[in-house]
C-alpha cells in the first residue's frame, strides 16, 4: 500500500555553503554583512579585498540566501616565535558566522560556526575570537552560547556603536562534524 500524505515526509532544506567566487556570490557575501551590521557597510571593492585575504563563504537554504561566513586565518608565527602569546601572530584565527535575522533560530548559525571553526583549526588555529557589533544582540548571545568570552568593547574611528571582541575559552561539548566542502578544491 503507498504512503499516506501524512506519512510522506518533506525533503529536508539543503544547505549549501560555498566560497563567493565570482560577482553574484561577492554580492551575496556583501548583502548578508551589510544586513547584519549596518553600521559598518562594505562596497563591493572591499569586499574583493577581504575575499583575497581570509575564507569567506557564503550559504543558500534550498536556494535562498541566508548567511555568510568570515574566518580570518591565523597570521604566521615570527621566525623563531613557536610561542603564540595571543597577539594574533602565529595562532589566533577570528571566526564569524551571519545570519540574516529573518532566518535566525534553526540551527543554521551553529552550522556555519562549527564548519568556521573546523576551518580556522585545520589552517593551524590555537586560539579562536570572534567580534560582534553591539548593536547585534542576537550575535552576542549566540557567541556566549558557544563558549565565547568578552574581551573588550571599542570605538572604531567614526563609528557610534562599540565593537565587541571575544575569546573562545568554554567550547560546548563537540557536536558532530559539520558537512564536508562542497567547493571543489582549485
Amino acid at each position: 500500500m503507498p504512503p499516506t500524505d501524512h506519512e510522506r515526509q518533506a525533503p529536508a532544506p539543503a544547505l549549501t555553503v560555498h566560497r563567493p567566487e565570482d560577482e553574484r556570490a561577492l554580492a551575496d557575501w556583501r548583502h548578508v554583512h551589510n544586513a547584519v551590521i549596518p553600521a559598518h557597510p562594505l562596497s563591493a571593492e572591499e569586499v574583493r579585498e577581504r575575499a583575497g585575504r581570509n575564507h569567506l563563504e557564503v550559504a543558500h537554504l534550498d536556494g535562498v540566501l541566508v548567511g555568510c561566513t568570515t574566518v580570518r586565518p591565523p597570521a604566521p608565527a615570527a621566525p623563531g616565535n613557536d610561542d603564540d602569546t595571543g597577539d594574533g601572530a602565529g595562532g589566533t584565527a577570528t571566526v564569524i558566522a551571519r545570519i540574516l535575522p529573518e532566518h535566525r533560530g534553526r540551527g543554521l548559525g551553529t552550522l556555519l560556526y562549527d564548519r568556521s571553526l573546523a576551518l580556522a583549526r585545520s589552517l593551524g588555529a590555537r586560539e579562536i575570537e570572534t567580534v560582534v557589533l553591539s548593536s547585534n544582540p542576537d550575535g552576542l548571545r549566540f557567541a556566549l552560547r558557544q563558549g565565547f568570552t568578552e574581551t573588550e568593547r571599542y570605538l572604531l574611528p567614526g563609528d557610534t556603536v562599540p565593537w565587541i571582541d571575544l575569546r573562545l575559552t568554554d567550547p560546548p561539548a563537540p557536536r558532530p562534524a559539520p558537512p564536508a566542502d562542497p567547493t571543489p578544491p582549485a
